[in-house]
């Protein structure tokens, strides 16, 4: 069964994404989410994929992972109800650094760049709260990643972890 607008609206504004937003605002976004249904091991993106769009998951689960230096798939970030992913490739306009797999019967709910953008054309108020949302959870990852890397330094006793200076845009 579909869910209605007015369930789907109540099931956003209880995510990270969208909180914070009016009813008027929820109902724009929540009519250009396009559903996708996935069985377990779907691959919802692959690393170096172009990416256009940006997913909330409804029901189920994600796993995010990246290949290793040796080849080998690293398990990066596990998401449930409520999460989304993808977003960076909307921000940053590179590909999907890592791959993206159903771990189990999953919906998602994607929301694409173009979206994003007539809701900026619509309501300008609006898409500068969802920006700060994604900014917000992109900060709490960063803090979590930063947080992984310090216990796996200190574990192994030595400085591979350490990362060095940013490169400059020129």
């Amino acid at each position: 069964m579909e869910p209605t607008i007015e369930s789907l609206k109540s099931f956003l504004v209880g995510t990270p994404f969208f909180g914070g937003l009016d009813d008027a605002a929820l109902d724009r976004v929540a009519r250009r989410l396009v559903a996708h249904e996935l069985s377990a091991g779907a691959v919802v993106f692959r690393a170096g994929d172009t990416g256009r769009s940006m997913y909330i998951i409804e029901r189920g689960e994600v796993l995010l992972t990246r290949t290793g230096d040796g080849g080998h798939p690293v398990k990066l970030l596990r998401l449930g109800v409520g999460d989304f992913f993808g977003e960076t490739t909307l921000i940053e306009m590179q590909p999907r650094p890592e791959t993206a797999l159903a771990q189990g019967p999953t919906r998602l709910l994607e929301l694409s760049n173009m979206d994003l953008y007539k809701l900026y054309r619509e309501d300008v108020k609006a898409y500068v709260l969802v920006l700060q949302n994604v900014n917000r959870e992109l900060c709490r990852r960063l803090r979590r990643a930063d947080g992984r890397i310090a216990q796996l330094a200190e574990e192994g006793g030595d400085e591979r972890t350490q990362i060095g200076p940013v490169p400059r845009l020129t």
